[in-house]
């Protein structure tokens, strides 16, 4: 598999196979990805990686927890979003419960399907992202390309993956099973596995806009 291809077949999948991952192989893919760029070789990122029961413990914790969430530390889209940026928010989530056949009005069903982020969507493996608190956003934006670098390889390995930025709002929660440092805050969740390629909410692909609404060439032939 080559690179365009990886990119190609990468997308947030929320649905897992149990199908165990091998800790050296998730430890590979960990290092490989520290290769990924990083302003001043800083390499800000922290990551944490559960699985088997320590994973199992902490789904249980959180399912305690679900309705007590923590204040969020960082605003995960930036407030009264604006267009075209409120429009791809809403399309995508349409497109998401309409390939699960869930209407809009349905609101259970859909707070079900969210909550499923809470179970890593069945995935084997859960992945904390962290960064010291006196990092600002060119250091989040290494964590950025170090976590896409991460999907890639793990693409490339036949592994998929979602990133979750809805720990965000469990920041203390995960920040305490995980024992992290008090200088230290959470950026993101990651699940990681095999994809389910039955389940239909795999079976969609969320919408680009073409390159001409956000593309500019100059001095090109």
């Amino acid at each position: 598999m080559n690179v365009t291809e990886a990119v190609e077949r990468r997308m947030s999948v929320r649905a897992f196979k149990p199908d165990p991952v091998p800790g050296d192989v998730v430890r590979a893919l960990l290092e490989t990805a520290a290769r990924a760029p990083s302003g001043g070789n800083l390499q800000p990122w922290t990551v944490h990686a559960l699985s088997g029961q320590p994973l199992a413990e902490f789904k249980a914790l959180v399912a305690g927890r679900l309705m007590d969430r923590d204040e969020p530390e960082y605003d995960v889209y930036p407030p009264n979003l604006w267009e075209p940026l409120r429009t791809r928010r809403y399309q995508v989530g349409e497109d998401l419960y309409g390939a699960l056949g869930i209407p809009r009005e349905d609101k259970l069903r859909r707070l079900q399907q969210f909550a499923y982020n809470a179970e890593f969507f069945g995935a084997p493996v859960a992945l904390f992202f962290s960064v010291h608190r006196r990092c600002g956003p060119p250091q989040w934006s290494d964590i950025g390309m170090y976590m896409q670098s991460l999907m890639l390889l793990a693409t490339e390995q036949g592994l998929d993956t979602c990133a979750q930025e809805f720990w965000s709002v469990y920041g203390k929660l995960v920040a305490d099973f995980v024992a992290l440092p008090e200088d230290h805050m959470l950026f993101c969740g990651m699940a990681l596995g095999y994809r389910d390629e039955a389940n239909p909410v795999n079976n969609w692909r969320s919408r680009r806009d073409p390159f001409e609404a956000w593309g500019v060439m100059r001095g090109f032939e």
